[in-house]
């Protein structure tokens, strides 16, 4: 184990928590907020200090650094991130509870959008700017933006990949260049120039700067914190509409992108993925639109569609935002939104949940194990967009799957000791774990997790993490094995 390397890396991505503290504080020193100003200023200035230390720590680290490693440095670096960015909202007694303001960023961070705040509003401009710029930097990731800008690892592209991998959403992480520097830095242009469009698009229609900021860092990350307590339902029809174009955008794999920015429109309309993200989103809508017509839920065919849209949009994309309180709505179509917070977005994208791309590995796994059991003696490979995929991924891809279900149903255990309702819970725990945001009854898209005693939050909290960092990261920390010596 590499613990001086891990050291070092965790200095590094320290200082690039404390740097995007740096707007949030001078807003809040410039608008008057000096209580809140102060608390960042603390809150810096510990964190350089603890920084420092890692550095001192890290002098002369070996080179060695293996996938284990990376797993750790990814697991210790999100979770000290979100116990040194809590400071903040706890010394300027915004949030006095400590296990909470670590909830509210862990939710930020974690791109997951659930808050334990009962009065958005009466935030000061500088923490709701945080709370945001906490969904933009979890989004991509913080160790794939440090990659893009600090040459840590020299030219060790095998340092770097472990690292992409363990932080980065999907069954599988490749190269779209050669280095992994560059590919990251490709990753995080592409992420920079749609945040910049979706901001645009925003101030056009008439938003206010600071929200259209926080909104589309927001929409980025496929976080879900608003500044309004009615979340997006506040603003004009047009804004609601392009936050629901971006919101899908961010749920597709970059890849895609890439490849339409190299001329590779053929590549991208085969991807078997793409097909089956926009399909989901089709059908969705257009069931959900159908049911809420049959209940004349609201007035119009319009308003009707674009609620339906927006929902979609914001559950299958993991982001979280509300134009309306979908609780109100009839079963089926609550049923299909309880769907979609399993499903989630594309491999690849900001956006949380289970993943398209590792549902469509199951099926074609499950499909694999008929067929053997039809003629066992034929050769079964299974392809994804007409390449064989690695058996190694498709083990990867089961045990997944297991781990998925048990932290779920061990989650819901617990946090059931509350006293909530069974849908309540359970949808908190596949909010949180899926990085959704709201789920229904009483921590639907109106009302908040404070009600949840202390256990129940730390385990979401977990859930989170978990959940954003594709589970294993966090695994890797309880297991004994991981802390052994080679």
């Amino acid at each position: 184990m590499n613990f001086r390397m891990i050291a070092r890396i965790i200095s590094f991505i320290l200082l690039v928590e404390a740097a995007f503290m740096l707007p949030a504080m001078l807003l809040c020193a410039f608008g008057g907020q000096s209580a809140s100003a102060i608390a960042f200023l603390i809150t810096i200035g510990i964190i350089i200090a603890v920084s420092s230390m890692l550095w001192l720590i890290s002098r002369n680290a070996p080179k060695g650094f293996y996938s284990r490693d990376g797993l750790i440095c990814v697991g210790f670096s999100w979770i000290i991130m979100s116990l040194l960015g809590a400071l903040p909202f706890t010394i300027s007694r915004e949030i006095p509870n400590y296990i909470d303001a670590v909830f509210e960023i862990a939710s930020g961070f974690s791109t997951t959008g659930a808050s334990i705040l009962t009065d958005v509003e009466a935030m000061s401009r500088g923490m709701l700017l945080w709370r945001s710029t906490s969904h933009w930097l979890g989004g991509m990731g913080v160790l794939v933006f440090l990659l893009a800008l600090v040459p840590i690892s020299g030219r060790n592209d095998g340092f770097t990949m472990h690292l992409l991998r363990a932080e980065s959403p999907g069954p599988d992480v490749g190269k779209l260049v050669p280095r992994m520097r560059e590919t990251a830095t490709i990753l995080y242009a592409m992420y920079i120039a749609l945040t910049v469009l979706d901001f645009l698009f925003l101030i056009f229609g008439g938003m206010p700067v600071f929200d259209a900021v926080c909104i589309s860092i927001g929409t980025a990350g496929t976080g879900g914190f608003g500044v309004l307590n009615s979340s997006i339902g506040g603003y004009s029809p047009y804004i609601q509409t392009v936050c629901t174009v971006f919101m899908f955008l961010f749920g597709v794999n970059f890849t895609c992108y890439y490849l339409l920015f190299c001329g590779k429109i053929k590549n991208v309309l085969k991807d078997e993925e793409l097909h089956w993200y926009v399909g989901t989103a089709v059908f969705a809508i257009a069931a959900i639109t159908v049911t809420l017509l049959i209940a004349k839920t609201y007035d119009t065919f319009g308003e009707t569609l674009r609620h339906s849209a927006f929902q979609v949009g914001s559950l299958l994309s993991s982001t979280g935002f509300a134009t309306t309180d979908f609780d109100l709505w009839p079963s089926f179509a609550k049923a299909i939104l309880f769907c979609l917070m399993f499903i989630g977005a594309s491999a690849g994208s900001t956006g949380g949940g289970f993943k398209i791309g590792r549902g469509l590995l199951v099926m074609k796994i499950l499909r694999r194990n008929v067929r053997q059991v039809l003629y066992p003696n034929r050769v079964q490979a299974v392809r994804l967009n007409g390449r064989v995929v690695d058996e190694d991924v498709l083990r990867n891809t089961n045990a997944y799957l297991c781990a998925y279900v048990i932290i779920i149903l061990v989650s819901f255990l617990v946090v059931s000791v509350d006293g909530f309702s069974t849908t309540t819970n359970l949808t908190a725990v596949v909010s949180c774990f899926n990085n959704m945001g709201p789920g229904l009854e009483g921590i639907g898209p109106t009302l908040n997790y404070s009600g949840y005693s202390a256990l129940s939050k730390i385990v979401l909290i977990i859930d989170m993490l978990a959940g954003r960092l594709e589970i294993f990261p966090i695994l890797v920390l309880l297991s004994r094995s991981a802390w052994k010596r080679r």
